[in-house]
Formats: C-alpha cells, structure tokens, sequence
C-alpha cells in the first residue's frame, strides 16, 4: 500500500520495525546523522546569552559551560530522534539531503532511538545540575524541552508533522535557550537579552524554513505538513527572507540603547544575505543544501559579533 492510500500513516510508530537497518553504519555515519552544521543552534544561543550576562554583570563561566552542554546534547539528540521517527514512518525514502541512518538502512532503528535518548539524557542530566546550582523550577523546563524534542516527529501526532516545527525552534532554540542561559548565570533577564534572543530564535527558525522549503515535494507526498507545505513554495520563500534578513537586521537596531557596540552584528547581514541568495533565487532540492550550511554560519556570525559587542561595552 503506498503512503498516499495508507489509512494510517504513523501505524509505523507503534511497533519496532523489524527490517529495516542492517546496523552497518560507521562512526562517520553517526556524526554525519549527527547533523554538524546544526551545531551552531546550540552555540549561538549559549554564546549570546552568556555575553548578555557579561554585560549585566553576571557572567558565570561554568554555568555557561553546562548551558552549552544542554544545548549541544539536546541538538544531536532531537536529529537521531528525527532520523528514527521519520526513519520508521518511511518519510526519508525519497528525501533529498544529509544522510539519515534509518531512512538509508545503515542503522538499525533501536540503536538511532537509543543514541537519541542517550543524548537527551545527557542534556537532561546537565540541565539538572544547572537547575539546581540556579533556579531548580527550571527542572521543568527542562522536561519540556525533552518532550518537545521527541514529540517533534515522534509520537502518534507529532507537531512537527502539524506546521508547528518553527514555533517550537523559535521558543526552545531562541527564547529558551538565550534567556535561560542569562537567566542561570544572572538571576534575572534583562531586555536585551531578549532582542537578542528573538534574532536568534528568527535565524534558527530560517535554517528550519530552508529545510522544509527543500523537502516540500516528499513531506507531501509523505503526509508530512510542515509549515512550509502550508505555505505553499512562494510564501515560505518570503517567509525565509523576513527570518533570515530583516529580523535580525531591526534586532541589531534595538540593540544600539544597550551598547552601539552590537552594531558589530551588522558584519554578519552580507553572510545572511548570500544564505538568503538560493531561496531568492527560488532554487529547490539539493541547490537549497547550501543555503543551510551558509544561513547557520550567519547565525554564528551574528551571534559571535553581537556577544563581542556585549563583552566590549561590559569591560
């Protein structure tokens, strides 16, 4: 039966499947199912929340260094966590993009959910002592974090497959993930750290955007409605520009009362601009990878050239 007919699309998610993956993969295979260029999700926002705290007057290195941890760990564990749930529903079949370990057969899909709750753990067991050692309420933060992590794609009815992906990487890996890191080391926020937050939660959210916008054609034909399906091609190409290009570049702007030393941030529009180049140029499949790679390195850049402003006006 294929997908369009199936009754039941996610019936996958009930059962183990018993076929698919011979467990081959090789430890290159698991960092390229890792999803590298990703990482900077977890840096930036650690990055510039931490530099908010600097300037605050309350950097506290060692809570930065757990913050990163949480974050790192709970990047890598949301991809396996995606590669298994989408790997087991079929909808990586005829996707075009990294490599996924369940949906190519290199992993079986029991090893991909373990690593994915391996790394969840971790970012949980690191969230736990920053919890402790700051506010320990934001324990449930944390177990919201690792729910929304899992639920993405997994579960009877994940939200990813409902449009809703965008919504959950701005607030966890943006408004989260930047206050929170200010939050532990500080004891408060500070409006500023919220701007900056906001700019990050818009950059993550094009990486997402230019992800989905590539994968159109097969999370339709799988079922998947992400946001970009809703859209429609057009919409979420525009949608991509307002995230990627002038989001950040009002963010910035709002940031000249706290120090005119996040102007800096500025340097890194041209990057985001060249990330913005293939969905401008209304490119689709594989001529959109590059657009992921380059719309990560902006983030990166902006959040390094806006934490170094940070630093600067807090010396």
């Amino acid at each position: 039966m294929s997908r369009e007919t199936d009754p039941a699309p996610f019936a996958a998610d009930r059962a183990e499947p018993t076929a698919t993956g011979k467990g081959g993969a090789t430890l290159a295979h698991w960092l390229e199912g890792a999803r590298p260029r990703t990482w900077p999700n977890a840096f930036a926002p650690v990055l510039v929340g931490s530099a908010a705290a600097a300037l605050a007057g309350g950097f506290v290195w060692w809570q930065a260094l757990l913050a990163l941890v949480v974050a790192w760990s709970f990047i890598i564990g949301v991809n396996y966590a995606n590669d298994y749930s989408d790997g087991i529903r079929g909808t990586d079949e005829d996707r075009v993009g990294p490599l996924r370990l369940v949906g190519s057969g290199l992993a079986r899909p029991a090893s991909v959910k373990r690593a994915a709750f391996g790394f969840l753990g971790l970012g949980g067991l690191a969230g736990l002592v920053l919890s402790a050692t700051s506010q320990p309420w934001l324990i449930l933060v944390g177990v919201a974090c690792v729910l929304a992590a899992w639920f993405y794609t997994g579960g009877k009815s994940p939200y990813g497959y409902r449009g809703l992906g965008e919504v959950a990487v701005f607030v966890f890996f943006g408004l989260v993930a930047v206050i929170g890191t200010q939050y532990t080391q500080l004891g408060s926020v500070t409006w500023y750290a919220v701007v900056a937050a906001v700019a990050v939660g818009s950059f993550s959210c094009a990486v997402n955007v230019t992800n989905n916008l590539r994968d159109i054609p097969s999370d339709t034909e799988a079922g998947k409605i992400t946001l970009a399906v809703r859209l429609g091609e057009s919409r979420t190409r525009g949608l991509h520009a307002l995230l990627e290009l002038l989001v950040p570049l009002l963010a910035t702007l709002a940031l000249i009362p706290a120090t005119w030393w996040a102007l800096l941030g500025m340097l890194a529009l041209p990057v985001a601009w060249k990330a913005n180049g293939p969905v401008r140029a209304r490119a689709t499949g594989a001529d959109l990878i590059p657009a992921l790679a380059t719309a990560g390195l902006a983030m990166l850049a902006w959040s390094v050239l806006v934490s170094a402003g940070f630093v600067i006006a807090s010396l």
